[in-house]
Parts: structure tokens; C-alpha cells; sequence
């Protein structure tokens, strides 16, 4: 596996391999890698010839009072596992590599109608940069495909939003959520759970599995009620705060009062600072 820091010898790699013809794929993290990290790149590795992986903490995207300084950062183990898959390189580069001013003095703004309510809503700002961030990269890597993790299913609309908007040439992807063996959805925050709240946290996926249930198997049941008494459920089992639990459709997400063919349900809630996500499409066609 190859190892870059610099956005000049990133340049470099990527025309070598464009020139000699090859599709370039590419996924985007944050680092401090899992299991579900390594299935983007195995995903990455089947519809490209030369996988490239960023690993960078944006500050742009935390906003005030957010864990930018607490968010773990595991390059050495992360250089490890990247190497054990088929990723042939590695962008790492620094803040000041990536921002020379130390901040951008342009900055992408993402799809107001997507980017302002639920996650938008708890984090103002978030998904601007968000954008700005993979608008860099993408620039940068100029990739044919890209693959993102259905885990954060808002940002994969607004990202999937920019692209059409730009008329970017690039494929995304969103890739199924890799799961802990009792349904916790995996995430590199998951490690600031305790042993309490470790236990607790796979209830947030059970209710979402008996909401899905509930809409499939009752044409007029009332999503209010419904939601209503699934984040009283959760309060109960132990959640501290449920930040949204909302049935949307996949496009818009724009909160739905009845069934249609298809649908997404999101999910936040928090153990003591801790915030968790979810979701589950469903397809009633």
C-alpha cells in the first residue's frame, strides 16, 4: 500500500494510474477503521482496479462543543488494517495540508432542503462541511466511484444531491450498515460506550426492526403513535435522550404521516455523550 500526505504526490499517483487506464475507487473516512470501514473497501476494491482511502478528522464538520479533539485518532493501527485489504493507498494528510489557512475560505453549501433538518437540525453546519470536505477530496482523487456507508444515510443524500447538482462523473455507492453480532450498528464511537451503556445500545436497532414490522404489517397504523411510543420505549430501556426517531421518504426525507411504497426510518438517541445512528430502508413493493 502506497502512503501520501501530500495533495502534490496524491496528484501524481492518480494521473500515473488514470493515464494507464484504470478505474480508480474510493472511500472516505474519518479513520480510527472497523469491520464496517474494511467492507467500503472490499466493495470499493470490486468495482474499481486501484482503491484509494483518505483518512482525516475534519474540523470543518464539528461544530461547537462537538468531540474534534476527543475523536480518536489510530493512524498507525488504521495504516495496519487498510494494508490487510485490498486498498492501494492511502491519503493521510495533515490539517494544514488540506487547509493551507488554516481554515477554507470557500466552503460548499449543502442542499438546504437536506442538510437543515434532523442531523442538520441537532448540528448546524455539519453537513456544509461535510460537503466541503468531500468536494476537496473528490477533486482530488477525481474518482470514478465512491463508496459511502448506509449508517449515515443523511449525509448520503446530501453527498448523492451534490454530486447530480455538480455533474460530478463519479458512481456513488451506499453500502449496506455492518452490524455487531447483537445488531449494534458499528461505529467508531461505539468504543466511548461503557459496559452499561454497551448493553443497552442495541435496543435502538430492535426498535427499529418493530417499527419496520409494525408499518409492514398494518396498512393503517399512525406513525405518530408509533414513533411516539417507540421513544417512549427507548427512555425507558435506558437512553438518556432520543434526539429524532422519524419514518422519511429516502429521497426528500421529509417526514411521512403514511405508508408509501418506499420508506427510511432514522434514528438517534444518546448514552450519556455518546450519540448513536441508525436506520432501516424499507421497500414495500
Amino acid at each position: 500500500m502506497i502512503e501520501l500526505s501530500r495533495v502534490q504526490d496524491l496528484r501524481q499517483q492518480v494521473t500515473a494510474w488514470k493515464q494507464a487506464g484504470l478505474r480508480v475507487g474510493f472511500v472516505p473516512t474519518m479513520g480510527n477503521l472497523h469491520a464496517g470501514h474494511l467492507s467500503l473497501i472490499d466493495l470499493a476494491s470490486q468495482k474499481a482496479d486501484r482503491v484509494i482511502s483518505s483518512v482525516f478528522v475534519n474540523p470543518l464538520q464539528f461544530g461547537e462543543g462537538e468531540d474534534y479533539e476527543r475523536y480518536p485518532r489510530t493512524l498507525e493501527a488504521d495504516k495496519a488494517k487498510l494494508s490487510s485489504v485490498k486498498c492501494d493507498a492511502l491519503f493521510a494528510p495533515s490539517v494544514a495540508e488540506m487547509y493551507a489557512q488554516g481554515q477554507t475560505q470557500t466552503q460548499v453549501l449543502a442542499a438546504p432542503n437536506l442538510s437543515k433538518i434532523w442531523e442538520g437540525a441537532s448540528r448546524p453546519g455539519h453537513f456544509d462541511g461535510v460537503a466541503t470536505i468531500v468536494a476537496k477530496l473528490f477533486n482530488l482523487v477525481q474518482p470514478d466511484v465512491a463508496i459511502f456507508g448506509q449508517k449515515d444515510y443523511q449525509q448520503w443524500c446530501v453527498l448523492n444531491q451534490m454530486v447530480a447538482d455538480l455533474n460530478w462523473p463519479i458512481e456513488l455507492i451506499k453500502a449496506p450498515i455492518q452490524r455487531d453480532l447483537d445488531g449494534l450498528a458499528l461505529s467508531s464511537r461505539n468504543q466511548f460506550l461503557n459496559q452499561t451503556q454497551r448493553k443497552i445500545a442495541p435496543r435502538l436497532y430492535l426498535e427499529l426492526q418493530q417499527i419496520a414490522h409494525a408499518i409492514t404489517s398494518d396498512e393503517r397504523v399512525d406513525f405518530n403513535v408509533l414513533l411516539q411510543a417507540a421513544k417512549q420505549n427507548l427512555l425507558d430501556q435506558g437512553f438518556d435522550q432520543v434526539d429524532y426517531i422519524a419514518i422519511v421518504d429516502p429521497l426528500s426525507l421529509q417526514a411521512l404521516k403514511q405508508r408509501q411504497d418506499t420508506m427510511t426510518i432514522l434514528a438517534v438517541a444518546r448514552l450519556g455523550s455518546t450519540r448513536l445512528l441508525d436506520n432501516i430502508e424499507l421497500d414495500l413493493r
